[in-house]
């Protein structure tokens, strides 16, 4: 490289970083030297540039945003064995999977046993949502009572509900593990209240929603928060074996 080279591109980076060009100012030299092998035309540089700096910052985006997620761990929709789980229609996990119903703030209830793949299935949607540029957050239904009961002590409920508010999936697991008292259910009533018919809750649950009186001791709540909840939503009844049990049977054949 000649001298003149290396100032002119000394000169590109600097231009990258005061445009905020990240993916070019750190690859600038490699990136030009692709589009010399290849012969680009001005125009061809020009698109293959910025393609490239938009293909980094879609990464840059999907990977922060899904730590804001706070997702327990990656689940993805293609790893989920839907041969493992018969009683599973495929063609309603492709429906899902359009995501269609998050534009007509609709919402899904994952129900079934534990250890058959809601938090997977429940994960892996709101990966894709967080793909399609969707914001996504996830709580467990105990995590997300406690959130709620500390911000109503420390006088920050509106402001709290209304953050929640502000993402277009939210996702509740493992609701009915835990008995919930009077003020919880109506904590949960509040926030599924305000995010009725404009934005998409999934939950996953291992009660049917006609036990769920029981999970928060009071019928009442739990008649109003399935109201708003199951007026627009896709119930989806997993039977089955556990994918844990299943693959703890495996490593003893195997040992």
């Amino acid at each position: 490289m000649t001298e003149l080279m290396r100032e002119t591109d000394k000169q590109l980076k600097d231009m990258a970083e005061r445009l905020r060009l990240c993916m070019l100012r750190d690859n600038m030299s490699e990136l030009m030297n692709m589009a010399t092998e290849r012969r680009l035309s001005p125009r061809e540089l020009l698109m293959f540039l910025f393609n490239k700096e938009i293909e980094q910052r879609e990464v840059n985006r999907i990977r922060l945003t899904t730590m804001g997620a706070h997702f327990p761990r990656l689940c993805s929709l293609e790893s989920f064995d839907v041969n493992a789980q018969p009683a599973l229609e495929p063609g309603l996990l492709r429906e899902l999977s359009r995501m269609e119903w998050l534009e007509t703030a609709e919402n899904v209830i994952f129900v079934g046993p534990p250890g058959v793949g809601k938090t997977h299935l429940a994960i892996g949607l709101g990966r894709r949502a967080i793909e399609l540029g969707y914001s996504v957050r996830f709580f467990t239904a105990a995590n997300l009572i406690a959130v709620l009961s500390k911000a109503k002590q420390d006088g920050s409920l509106v402001h709290k509900i209304n953050q929640l508010q502000k993402f277009k999936l939210l996702i509740i697991d493992e609701l009915g593990y835990l008995p919930f008292d009077a003020e919880s259910a109506a904590l949960l009533f509040q926030l599924i209240s305000k995010r009725y018919e404009s934005r998409s809750t999934i939950v996953t649950s291992n009660r049917p929603p006609s036990e769920w009186g029981l999970v928060f001791g009071d019928p009442t709540a739990a008649t109003a928060i399935l109201d708003r909840l199951l007026h627009h939503c896709t119930p989806v009844v997993i039977q089955g074996d556990s994918y844990r049990l299943r693959e703890g049977v495996k490593q003893q054949k195997i040992t």
